[in-house]
């Protein structure tokens, strides 16, 4: 199947479903459709984004290895992470509350997106890791967001110990995760009913209530894009070339 990044606009949500065969990794062109998305969802009645992925058991891979590997200089470097970081910042200026619907592993960047959310529904079989150290680069783009959520400890817990996966409950007890359930169709019926009742309430008072919950970021439109920076010059490093190749061969 090819990659897609889908919006369906119903009378109760707007819809935005993103999928990749490489574990719903999330190259350039998906990062960009995404900011898209969520900016015209600005304009459509509805006071909620659902935001999930394809398939069954991963959420999202994080970062494309193909476009990593492809970057020649800095300035790629800063294109593709910023990638994230626009993403990010459409999620936190979005008017509309953002419900994240959570089937399985998050990675990196999918991490990101959770933490991006407003409100993250999952199964018991989601789980959270940052690799990003164990290929020569950090998480530094998503960082604000993931350590928003979590604090700096659980954050820099995640980012020491690339190779460890945090269960669905972890990710739960730090604040990543709001509720977690047995299987998607317990999560799904848990979707309707809040969706239902967030649609009963004054679209000016959400859009004034997302404002509170944000305060103190509008300042990462230049910190993120600072961090990229970081992160484009640190993938260039012979490590990380030998790391992502590393992966593969073991993939």
């Amino acid at each position: 199947m090819e990659p897609y990044v889908h919006t369906t606009i119903k009378e109760d949500r707007i819809e935005i479903e993103f999928f990749h065969p490489s574990g719903n990794s999330l190259p350039g062109e998906s990062l960009s459709r995404l900011v898209s998305e969520i900016q015209h969802a600005e304009k459509a009645k509805p006071n909620v984004i659902l935001l999930k992925s394809g398939g069954e058991r991963t959420f999202c891979a994080g970062a494309s290895f193909d476009e990593l590997t492809s970057i020649t200089n800095e300035h790629e470097g800063l294109h593709f992470f910023s990638g994230f970081a626009n993403v990010i910042n459409a999620m936190r200026q979005s008017p509309k509350l953002i419900l994240t619907r959570v089937q399985g592993k998050a990675v990196g960047g999918g991490v990101g997106l959770i933490s991006g959310s407003d409100h993250v529904v999952a199964t018991k079989y989601a789980s959270v890791r940052l690799s990003e150290l164990a290929i020569g680069i950090g998480p530094f783009v998503i960082g604000p967001a993931v350590e928003r959520k979590t604090g700096v400890s659980a954050f820099a817990r995640m980012a020491l110990t690339p190779d460890e996966w945090q269960t669905a409950q972890w990710a739960r007890d730090h604040n990543l995760l709001q509720e977690v359930f047995e299987d998607i169709r317990q999560v799904d019926a848990y979707i309707e009913a809040l969706i239902a009742k967030w649609n009963t309430y004054s679209p000016d008072a959400i859009r004034e209530l997302k404002k509170v919950i944000w305060q103190g970021t509008d300042h990462w439109d230049e910190l993120l894009k600072e961090r990229a920076a970081i992160s484009g010059r640190l993938v260039l490093s012979l490590f990380t070339r030998d790391a992502i190749e590393a992966f593969r061969n073991k993939a």
